[in-house]
């Protein structure tokens, strides 16, 4: 593999892995004037549908336990016998239509793509399949979502990586209702649809009281300062608990000289501020208080503080002088040639980060440092990366949709799991020591970052490194400390209207006046007049709506 095609695929895999997409601009405000779906996605008021029934997939036993607060389970090797979690083909051979977002290249032609064709045969159908780039989804859902783009496809992924305004409308008008399908005991029909957790329905979300869509689940842990560990090491950095903020400036000092940076930072990550708020205790986005309250986090002063401390950071010297305007995949290629020491990404993206960087570097997910004597936060993510949805349809044709979303969320150590993610045996991939599949040169064009099947449906995450267990012993342990302390936005799974039709604008306010501080463009002192023109723009509006899901959500 030649280091340039390398370095463009393993890019965008690591940022498909993680969810790190980065704020745009909104290109789908002509949706919040053509729709005619009205009210009625709020979820105050109505009769709210049951959660699917949690039914635990009984496969390969984890070498490391998860836990009740969050702790996913880890395995140390492959599993060495394979379950078969479906019994039969779940289609019919007729052609179904799906669409969902990418952050591959754009696949084979399924004449010519041995994955495609097996999946396709596994499945028992033909996909025409509608692969859209991160950098066009939103505008390719404006045109799905004003009728413009013709017929709809019978899958679509609802990608929650950009808020597309009006969105819950545009669901409830035109996708099938699959309470009747899914709700309570109904979903044990589909038993890997049932091993999805409850954490991740309620993410979600429901709208106007039910079930539209099939969550993508994600580990609990978010955004997550990524460390290459020797260069922080070298720096003075300890490895372990109990840093301060005054311990990881003058690290990320230290460890900046001539054309190199300890921190990395991309365009629309306000500098990495996800990480720092939460290590200054300030909510994420939103908070709610005892009396149901929504207090948005922006207005709270440790916000403010954690903005400041980023400020002092970047006078220091201590951030890559592009982080406003250099693209994740490219701080990404800055991180794995040592430019950069650090970066902010996803921590789902940790296998490709320790993947691309074996005899390189050990990355390491950092652990959040304490602020004043009060020990840090850590980003709580939500538990799910999008949804899928289906256009509207008999009886009989979404029961096939749901069969054939069943098989591709087949958990991890089954069989559909291993075709799904990594196709047939000698045709795309080899055993490795540990017997996990090792891709080869068809295996690393021909897959399902390229051909995206994952982000139509996906069984719940493990952690697993292949050929790596002290990697995933270190994230385990990881997680085992951070994640009791993770700040979650208490706005996920709620509806606001006025989220859905003015939340990309409102958000770009704030964003753009975090990254002006920081940068150096804009006072300090700017902040407060900021926040009190969100609020009167929009902001307190939302806080009211989301009490109101919130009361009857619970």
């Amino acid at each position: 593999m030649s280091g340039s095609s390398m370095s463009r695929r393993t890019l965008l895999r690591s940022i498909a892995v993680g969810g790190a997409a980065l704020a745009a601009p909104s290109v789908l405000t002509a949706c919040s004037s053509s729709d005619s779906g009205g009210g009625g996605v709020s979820n105050a008021g109505k009769k709210l549908a049951p959660w699917p029934s949690y039914v635990p997939f009984s496969g390969p036993k984890p070498d490391l336990a998860p836990t009740e607060q969050g702790v996913q389970a880890g395995y140390t090797a492959y599993p060495s016998d394979l379950v078969k979690s479906v019994a039969d083909t779940p289609g019919d051979g007729s052609t179904i239509k799906v669409m969902s977002v990418s952050f591959g290249t754009p696949p084979k032609a399924a004449s010519s793509n041995k994955f495609w064709q097996a999946v396709e045969k596994a499945l028992g159908v033909k996909i025409d399949y509608t692969v859209i780039s991160q950098t066009d989804y939103q505008k390719k859902m404006a045109t799905v979502m004003t009728g413009e783009g013709g017929e709809l496809p019978d899958i679509i992924n609802i990608f929650s990586g950009f808020t597309l305004p009006r969105e819950a409308q545009f669901v409830q008008r035109r996708a099938e209702d699959l309470t009747p399908y899914l709700s309570g005991d109904a979903v044990k029909e589909y038993p890997n649809l049932a091993n999805i957790p409850t954490h991740a329905w309620r993410d979600m979300g429901r709208i106007g009281g039910r079930i539209y869509g099939i969550p993508l689940e994600r580990p609990l842990p978010g955004s997550t300062l990524w460390l290459n560990q020797d260069y922080f090491e070298a720096a003075g950095m300890t490895v372990g608990d109990g840093w301060t903020s005054e311990e990881f400036a003058a690290v990320a000092k230290k460890g900046t000289s001539g054309k190199k940076y300890a921190l990395g930072a991309a365009v629309g990550s306000l500098f990495g501020n996800a990480v720092h708020s939460a290590a200054h205790g300030a909510p994420q986005g939103w908070a709610v208080d005892k009396d149901g309250t929504f207090l948005p986090g922006a207005a709270d002063e440790r916000y403010k503080e954690a903005i400041a401390y980023q400020l002092q950071l970047r006078k220091a010297g201590s951030y890559h002088p592009d982080a406003t305007s250099i693209s994740q995949p490219d701080l990404y290629g800055l991180y794995l040639g040592g430019t950069v020491g650090s970066m902010q990404d996803g921590f789902g993206a940790y296998l490709p980060k320790y993947l691309d960087s074996e005899g390189k570097f050990t990355p390491a997910a950092a652990l959040p440092y304490s602020v004043g004597g009060t020990p840090g936060g850590s980003v709580a993510a939500r538990r799910s990366f999008g949804y899928t949805v289906l256009k509207k349809a008999k009886k009989e044709r979404i029961q096939l949709l749901l069969r054939i979303l069943d098989y591709l969320a087949a958990p991890f150590g089954s069989e559909e799991w291993e075709l799904v993610h990594y196709g047939v045996e000698g045709t795309h991939f080899t055993r490795g020591k540990d017997g996990s599949p090792v891709p080869n040169d068809l295996g690393k064009v021909e897959n399902n970052t390229n051909l995206p099947l994952k982000y139509l449906a996906e069984g719940p995450q493990v952690l697993f490194v292949p050929n790596m267990p002290d990697a995933v012993r270190a994230l385990h342990a990881w997680q085992q400390k951070v994640v009791p302390v993770a700040i979650r936005n208490a706005s996920y799974g709620l509806q606001s209207e006025t989220q859905t039709a003015q939340g990309t604008t409102l958000k770009a306010m704030l964003d753009d006046t975090v990254t002006g501080i920081i940068a150096g463009r804009t006072p300090l002192s700017e902040w407060d007049a900021a926040v009190k023109k969100w609020r009167s723009r929009g902001g307190d509006r939302i806080a009211e709506e989301l009490a109101k899901d919130y009361a009857a959500n619970h």
